[in-house]
């Protein structure tokens, strides 16, 4: 069996995620400033430009993955890939708010589609026995395109229009659907009468890991959403930029390592510590008041929840059977945005009653109930399955 990672198809479809999500966040870092300089509409109604996405995105989530198992794998990656490209395109003519919160809910369904599309197929191609590792090096393209979308972002922004912005913007998106159309997708067999409903749209033996990388996420959106405002609260803004890239340099330097050992001595030995360094980054980043310590904070969270993100997506990925690894890569990808989404409003809410530090400590300690979650609902079912099997022979 051939047990090699580095493959045509997963650099194919690596790059297709990378630029599928250099677009996202490319868009999440500038839109903001669009809908207040360009559209001339309130502070608060900025928000609504993530938030519509991310509604759509998770809407349409389970029906991608019956859809993926039904209707066939390489359909739905090319079709919302290019569907994905042309909506990139209409920024381009998009001159009202409304118009705005209209196209953003229809390409957040485009997107969807499409990652959850990328993240079952890659899971495919990777050989089973290094599916740790070849997740790893696949989610450190969605650390990369964190990095460099804001960047370029900012600098498209600041030097040239916003339509420059948006045209570069839809060749990325050309650019997802070019590597997608290249990828070699294996082939499935597909069952065209599945039926929708609740149990053919949630893979219910993920549920247990997804449920607990909700609780992750909420945490990791204290981060996504409000890293910017903390840092200008500090008098950080040039050292802002810095964090992501020294996040994103410990991610990708610790993701051979990381992947590898998922894969040779289990998931404990990487989520168990990753979760604890992620939580005493987030602690780390609420008490910062230097710009080293700023920094600091970037290397934990990076070894931490740059570890425990894609062992989860193994995971849930490998409790499913192979026709239904579709189902199980929507239903994690369903609950990781749901706990971006709560996480953005309720540590929303405490911020503004309190304060970032108190937002930041609340953080850790709900990722750190994650090990009880992770716990309950994983880790003692692993080692209970074994002994009843020792037992009955």
């Amino acid at each position: 069996m051939n047990e090699r990672l580095w493959t045509k198809d997963f650099i194919s479809v690596s790059l297709s995620a990378f630029f599928a999500f250099l677009v996202f966040y490319t868009l999440t870092a500038t839109l903001p400033i669009y809908v207040l300089n360009d559209l001339g509409q309130k502070q608060s109604q900025v928000g609504l430009v993530i938030t519509v996405f991310l509604i759509s995105a998770v809407i349409i989530r389970p029906f991608c993955g019956i859809w993926l198992d039904t209707i066939g794998r390489r359909k739905i990656l090319i079709s919302s890939l290019a569907f994905f490209a042309i909506t990139t395109f209409f920024y381009l003519i998009v001159n009202n708010f409304f118009g705005l919160l209209t196209l953003r809910f229809i390409q957040g369904i485009s997107f969807g589609l499409a990652t959850t599309a990328l993240g079952t197929i890659v899971a495919e191609i990777i050989p089973p026995k290094r599916r740790g590792e070849g997740m790893s090096y696949f989610s450190s393209a969605m650390i990369l395109a964190m990095v460099f979308g804001p960047f370029l972002g900012i600098t498209f922004m600041n030097h040239f229009s916003f339509s420059i912005l948006f045209l570069v913007c839809g060749i990325f998106g050309i650019l997802s659907f070019v590597f997608g159309m290249t990828t070699n997708i294996p082939k499935q067999s597909i069952n065209a009468k599945t039926p929708i409903r609740f149990s053919n749209l949630i893979e219910r033996k993920a549920l247990p890991i997804s449920l607990t990388a909700a609780f992750i996420s909420f945490g990791y959106s204290s981060i996504m959403s409000f890293i910017t405002l903390y840092a200008n609260e500090l008098g950080f803004v040039e050292i802002a930029s810095f964090f992501f890239i020294v996040y994103a340099v410990v991610v990708l330097m610790s993701r051979p390592f990381t992947g590898k050992l998922f894969d040779r001595k289990g998931e404990n030995i990487i989520i168990y510590p990753g979760i604890i360094v992620f939580s005493i980054g987030l602690i780390v980043l609420g008490f910062s008041n230097i710009p080293s310590i700023f920094l600091l904070s970037a290397v934990l969270i990076g070894l931490g929840y740059g570890s425990i993100a894609p062992s989860f997506q193994t995971l849930a990925i490998n409790t499913a059977a192979p026709a239904r690894k579709g189902m199980a890569t929507a239903t994690y990808f369903m609950f990781f945005d749901i706990g971006i989404g709560l996480g953005s409003f309720v540590l929303g809410i405490v911020t503004a009653k309190t304060s970032f530090h108190s937002m930041y400590v609340l953080s850790a300690l709900i990722v750190l109930v994650t090990t009880v979650i992770y716990y309950l609902l994983h880790d003692r079912k692993q080692k209970v399955v074994p002994e009843i099997s020792k037992q009955a022979a």
